[in-house]
């Protein structure tokens, strides 16, 4: 997480049992529920923004052509559960 001097209070509606739950983390880790939230707030704009990365690189590879038929891939995934399963597709 950055370090950052400057702060802005955010308010939000916590359901009760989750607030016990933050209210417990930060008992436990001896930290303040401010600080229990924040890291968990942080966690999660990371994997939201790195969420958001992938699917941008994920449309670029739909309009580029590098993509795999369903068809390739239903079968490789029905061939997992037998004796001989199929090596799993790749990009033509």
């Amino acid at each position: 997480m950055m370090a950052n001097t400057e702060t802005k209070v955010l308010t939000a509606h916590i359901p009760l049992p989750l607030a016990d739950r933050v209210d417990q983390i930060a008992a436990r880790l001896e930290r303040s529920r401010g600080w229990i939230v924040k890291q968990a707030l942080s966690a999660w704009v990371d994997l939201e923004e790195e969420r958001n990365r992938l699917t941008h690189e994920a449309l670029a590879d739909v309009d580029a052509g590098r993509v795999i038929d369903h068809q390739s891939v239903q079968a490789w995934a029905d061939s997992l559960g037998g004796d001989n399963p199929l090596p799993p597709p790749t990009i033509p």
